[in-house]
């Protein structure tokens, strides 16, 4: 049978389903087998927001949600989403939950804060509730582009899993592979999975994904762009052809046009915010400013109140400014990818608790990071184009929050800036600043450095560690670095610690 017989067979059998998902077809679906699913034969392209050429939907959407006790979800996960302060849902979450809890396919488009992560976990964990996995069979699978994101969604959903009593695992790479086959080999009835480490584990033996039933992919976009898109469609390719998918971003271009018609199956189709990054808590500033002034504005920027990231292009320019700013007296730190994974997850939980003010990163922190009242992100380096500003951007203005996006543009820069913010959809106030400006404080919080070098130390127990220090040497060290290390630890539990996420 081709693959338009196939469609239509598919159709035939689920007409009269009236929106009740996948629970209306499971048992009578297409054999669909490696080369993916027929969902995208025989259709006409629709488009959405004249971005993204999408299949048309043929079963229509269960209606928004007002509240998660409305929802098919089990009890223990209610009281987890109480417990946690949630009451009502997002709008992303309001729209796809009744429809992925019965089932169905989902393509979600929404900006980053928008609530995404719960979108597709919560059912999820609904829908796998009450299963246990056989070791190295995992039944639930979540794709990541970046170990941040993996870090992030595992966080998000922890609490949840506990309350279900289902195991995570998390697989990233520039971690132990040893300590996440034993995780996987324990039984894990949920992992959360960058494309490359997953397929590693895959070839050593230490995991199969024939028993996966649901499959999310989180900033598919960004996996297509790093060039994942050919080990992601080899992983999607053994999971079980009659599961669910979902496939969830902040941007969709037509990189992900072959993911969409390859893998989905009448997909319930939803977008927040048709600028994908535009909202009303955020503010867009672009500075125009000049080159020999760049350097002591950025300065002045970085010694405000409060936290901030700075985004450059490049490694070395990154290294560059951290040290800078730290000879300023500026509680800075980087991140970029010529990082150990140690060394990054150490630096974010610094920032997070307030121990790193400003932390100095390349794209590699443009997406998976959540930080509360994290209300200024400044393009040092103006990205390269308008999804990289969204994905920056989207550091802050998250749930509701508000928050300000500032580039910085010399003269040289300005009509491709221009250029970038009319391709997302934005229109920013641009100003003239130079360093010293009250302009610039009112529009930043700018202001002096206090020019005395600080130092940002290593916890104790990495220091003692690395270093063999003696206990008189660490009572040396000022009591609040102390403490603000020991909430860092605090804040980032190893995967020993956290018996939901044991591959973390």
């Amino acid at each position: 049978m081709n693959r338009t017989a196939r469609t239509n067979d598919r159709y035939s059998r689920s007409a009269g389903s009236s929106g009740s998902g996948r629970g209306g077809y499971r048992s009578g679906g297409p054999n669909r087998s490696g080369t993916g699913r027929s969902g995208g034969s025989g259709r006409r392209p629709a488009t959405l927001q004249g971005e993204f050429a999408l299949p048309v939907t043929h079963t229509p959407a269960l209606p928004p949600a007002g509240t998660f006790a409305e929802l098919d979800m089990p009890p223990a996960l209610l009281a987890a989403l109480s417990a946690e302060g949630m009451s009502a849902p997002f709008p992303i979450q309001a729209a796809t939950l009744p429809n992925s809890l019965a089932g169905r396919d989902v393509l979600g488009r929404g900006r980053t804060g928008s609530g995404k992560t719960l979108a597709f976990g919560l059912a999820l964990l609904a829908r796998t509730a009450g299963q246990r996995a056989e070791p190295r069979q995992p039944l639930a699978l979540v794709l990541v582009p970046t170990r941040e994101l993996a870090q992030q969604v595992t966080d998000a959903l922890t609490p949840y899993a506990r309350s279900l009593k289902l195991r995570l695992a998390t697989v990233v790479g520039g971690m132990s592979i040893g300590r996440q086959a034993g995780a996987l080999r324990g039984g894990a009835e949920v992992v959360v999975a960058t494309p490359g480490r997953l397929k590693d584990l895959i070839e050593r033996g230490d995991c199969r994904l024939n028993q996966v039933g649901i499959t999310v992919l989180d900033e598919a976009d960004q996996m297509a762009d790093m060039g994942f898109m050919p080990q992601v469609t080899a992983l999607l390719d053994q999971v079980r052809p009659e599961g669910q998918r979902m496939l969830f971003s902040a941007t969709l271009d037509r990189n992900v046009d072959l993911l969409v018609r390859r893998y989905l199956t009448d997909p319930v189709v939803h977008s927040v915010d048709p600028s994908a990054g535009a909202v009303t808590t955020m503010e867009h500033h672009v500075l125009h400013v000049h080159g020999a002034d760049k350097h002591a504005t950025t300065t002045e920027i970085a010694a405000r109140e409060g936290r901030s990231i700075m985004f450059l292009d490049t490694k070395h320019a990154v290294d560059s400014l951290t040290k800078h700013l730290l000879n300023s007296g500026v509680r800075a730190a980087a991140l970029h990818g010529g990082k150990s994974q140690p060394q990054r997850t150490r630096t974010l939980a610094q920032f997070k608790t307030g121990h790193v003010t400003v932390l100095v990163a390349t794209n590699v922190a443009a997406r998976g990071i959540h930080v509360d009242n994290l209300d200024l992100v400044v393009n040092v380096d103006p990205p390269s184009d308008h999804k990289d500003y969204l994905h920056r951007g989207g550091r802050t203005a998250r749930a509701g929050e508000s928050g300000s996006v500032v580039t910085l543009v010399l003269p040289n820069q300005r009509r491709t800036m221009n250029r970038l913010m009319a391709d997302a959809g934005i229109t920013p106030q641009t100003t003239q600043v130079r360093s010293g400006e009250a302009e610039l404080s009112r529009i930043t919080g700018a202001q002096a450095p206090s020019g005395t070098p600080v130092t940002i130390a290593a916890p104790v127990v990495e220091r003692t560690k690395r270093s063999g220090s003696s206990t008189r040497g660490r009572r040396s060290r000022p009591a609040q670095a102390r403490r603000a290390a020991g909430s860092a630890r605090t804040a980032t539990p190893t995967a020993r610690q956290t018996s939901s996420a044991p591959a973390a």
